[in-house]
């Protein structure tokens, strides 16, 4: 019986041919880094592929970053998926393909872009009300703008890690509400956030805003996001500018990008608008929802704990950016903004630890033991699917970070 291909993906596999995200990766005798794309259980080298195929997209596919191909611009990225999607389910392709697909357990997996600018943002309405519940019990739950436009602040860039990095716990001043002053040391409220990323490829020109119809001209694909926060060292320094010390100490990305066409089936409409929005930002007669279908689930030491539903976010990606470029502000290759922590509206649907446990309340029951925040030695997992087309499902690359030590 004839060996079975690797470009034989099983049938339900969300790494199939309608998914190929991508990546870069190095081999232990080849420390170079190589684009890849991910198909079932294996990398394509997309350039050595390229090159052996004559492609003309070698030089693109055969760089140590996905920085080129994501300033090549969207024709380039609809016709470079074309020309891999053939690679790998035409028959007669594959005495020249198979030789340059690689087991993922034989690889190492990288940060698959050079970040220029990260932005993180607030856009679940579920989050950002348990949060107001939580520490304005006797307030309007949402601030007065909330409704009016997407809130986010400007993060460090420096310290986005690929999946797989620990992350050491952080240090710094707390100071619970009766405390006389406050004190140094290490977070003892250090928690995740699950959320989605998204990384520009097309920049734009300084004092030019990006409006909603062009979102899908500079975004070149989402990913899994886990925002890890220092709950304690960021309630006592975020008053009046915001996070600081608290989020950037790290924050953990997928090893691999899902390019946006690959999503078209996971559109979605986002949720129903309570106030009117002003024209730059409102998507009633946008061309396509800016919502997207997207299932995550959070683990903690191998238990699942939430299912949080990215459908539900009140803000889209279209708008993020839409309001994050309105004064001018200019985009460049390698942004990426997050869409701030997915939440549901039930419990198990919450994506960060202060949610679930209700700020240490309420502590959730696992295997080891019963947590409210993060120990060290855990091991948090993000993992998620989205609808792909004829019923086929979508995998986004996981999240893992381990706690370890203190800084």
């Amino acid at each position: 019986m004839p060996q079975q291909s690797p470009l034989d993906v099983p049938e339900g596999d969300p790494f199939g041919p309608h998914n190929l995200p991508y990546g870069v990766f190095s081999t232990a005798g080849e420390e170079r880094r190589r684009i890849g794309v991910r198909i079932g259980g294996h990398v394509l080298d997309a350039g050595a592929a390229a090159v052996a195929l004559g492609s003309p997209y070698a030089d693109l596919l055969g760089r140590s970053s996905l920085n080129p191909l994501l300033a090549a611009g969207r024709t380039a990225w609809r016709d470079v998926r074309r020309a891999l999607t053939a690679w790998v389910t035409d028959p007669g392709h594959r005495p020249t393909v198979e030789p340059h697909l690689l087991p993922l357990d034989e690889v190492t997996l990288h940060l698959p872009y050079e970040v220029a600018d990260y932005v993180d943002f607030y856009a679940s309405e579920h989050h950002a009300t348990n949060v107001g519940r939580m520490f304005r019990p006797d307030g309007d739950a949402l601030t007065p703008n909330w409704k009016h436009l997407p809130i986010g602040y400007h993060g460090r860039s420096g310290t986005i890690v690929v999946s797989g990095t620990d992350v050491v716990r952080p240090s710094g001043q707390r100071k619970a509400p009766a405390d006389p002053a406050p004190v140094f040391g290490p977070s003892v409220k250090l928690d995740i956030e699950a959320e989605v990323g998204f990384v520009v490829g097309t920049p734009s020109e300084l004092g030019r805003p990006v409006p909603l119809g062009a979102f899908e001209d500079h975004v070149f694909g989402l990913f899994l996001l886990n925002d890890w926060s220092a709950r304690d060292i960021q309630a006592w320094e975020y008053v009046p500018l915001g996070p600081f010390l608290g989020k950037s100490f790290a924050t953990s990305v997928s090893a691999w990008v899902t390019p946006l066409e690959a999503l078209d089936a996971a559109r979605v409409t986002p949720p129903a608008r309570d106030f009117p929005l002003l024209p730059y930002l409102d998507d009633a007669a946008v061309d396509r929802p800016g919502g997207f279908d997207l299932h995550i689930t959070v683990s903690i030491n191998g238990q699942e704990v939430a299912q949080p539903p990215f459908a539900t976010m009140y803000w889209t990606a279209a708008q993020q950016l839409a309001h994050m470029t309105v004064n001018g502000a200019s985009l460049r290759t390698g942004d990426v903004f997050g869409s701030g922590t997915v939440s549901g509206p039930e419990v198990g649907q919450r994506g960060s630890l202060l949610e679930l446990t209700w700020n240490g309340r309420d502590a959730i029951e696992l295997a080891d033991g019963k947590r409210t925040f993060l120990e060290d030695g855990d091991t948090v997992v993000l993992t998620a699917w989205a609808p792909g087309p004829d019923g086929t499902r979508v995998g986004l690359g996981e999240v893992t970070g381990c706690i370890v030590g203190t800084a």
